[in-house]
């Protein structure tokens, strides 16, 4: 906000505690110039079409599978978002979650709650370790390769991937090795999603692929919960068919507190915190501002996802 106002920009600020419906959003649009949407609110063709007046719309994520690019193209309306300054952010958390889940670290202060820390037992409460382990990146893009740098440094651990083609950049960096999806399933000990939600990576985590990783292995995801079905996930933990999972995000999301996946063992669930740090969030917000001042100064904004409305 201040860098808007130093920027000359007048601005009015959602305060309501509840979202916007989406007739509510398009009503509200119409007396502005452009939109800073640090939500998910979804932006599809209607909305675009009733609101073709806008200049720009600056999203305060990395994410935009819930704005209908090709719809705010069409209408002109440049969109962009925050990638890079949240890379670390949530690799740490894809990180804690990888460590956590191998410790089963949640349910173990779950059970000091209640009541049940019993003591030593040579064989109670056991975790596994991690170094020389296999981390299977599914996504290496500019986060995986933050993830991954972690696992090599901090447990010396393999790193292979899978994108939609090999990352040569990104193999140099971590030293990781391109695997098919099928590979990359039954060899990574650890899997670490980190992909776009889209047509093609929707539901990609599913009973299928839970029956072809490893018993030992674990399933973490911070990139949409989208990528997974929470329900295979759910059989695949009760079956026994992989070791344990940690995610960030979840299918549906917000997650339900009567969900199974909150009390069974060799699971962390966290609620959506990977940019969630005051540095994080405050270079989100700057880089959305300064995307949206340029765009209402008709200058292209120095990050824009569907660059095509320039040419």
């Amino acid at each position: 906000m201040s860098y808007l106002h130093n920027a000359g920009v007048p601005f009015d600020v959602y305060k309501g505690e509840q979202p916007l419906t989406p007739t509510q959003l398009i009503e509200s649009s119409q007396v502005y110039d452009a939109l800073f949407i640090a939500a998910s609110d979804k932006l599809d063709r209607h909305f675009f079409e009733s609101c073709r007046h806008l200049k720009a719309i600056a999203l305060m994520s990395v994410g935009f599978d819930h704005v209908d690019l090709a719809a705010a193209t069409e209408q002109g309306i440049p969109v962009s978002n925050t990638p890079d300054v949240l890379n670390k952010a949530t690799s740490d958390i894809a990180f804690l979650l990888m460590l956590s889940v191998s410790r089963d670290a949640f349910n173990r202060h779950k059970s000091i709650e209640d009541g049940d820390w019993k003591g030593f037992g040579s064989n109670r409460n056991l975790g596994i370790e991690l170094y020389g382990k296999t981390l299977g990146v599914f996504g290496l893009g500019r986060i995986g390769i933050e993830m991954a740098l972690k696992a090599k440094s901090a447990y010396q651990m393999k790193i292979i991937y899978h994108n939609r083609k090999p990352n040569l950049e990104a193999e140099e960096l971590v030293d990781a090795h391109y695997v098919s999806f099928e590979e990359l399933l039954s060899q990574s000990d650890v899997i670490s999603v980190h992909a776009n939600l889209t047509d093609q990576t929707k539901e990609t985590f599913n009973a299928t692929a839970f029956e072809k990783m490893k018993s030992s292995s674990i399933f973490i995801n911070t990139a949409r919960g989208g990528i997974h079905n929470e329900q295979d996930l759910i059989q695949a933990l009760q079956d026994q068919t992989i070791w344990g999972a940690g995610l960030d995000v979840t299918n549906p999301e917000p997650m339900a507190s009567d969900s199974p996946l909150l009390r069974m063992p060799h699971v962390c669930v966290l609620p959506h915190l990977g940019s969630a740090t005051v540095e994080t969030r405050n270079a989100m917000a700057t880089l959305a501002a300064k995307n949206l001042v340029a765009a209402l100064n008709g200058e292209q904004m120095p990050q824009v996802i569907n660059k095509e409305v320039y040419r």
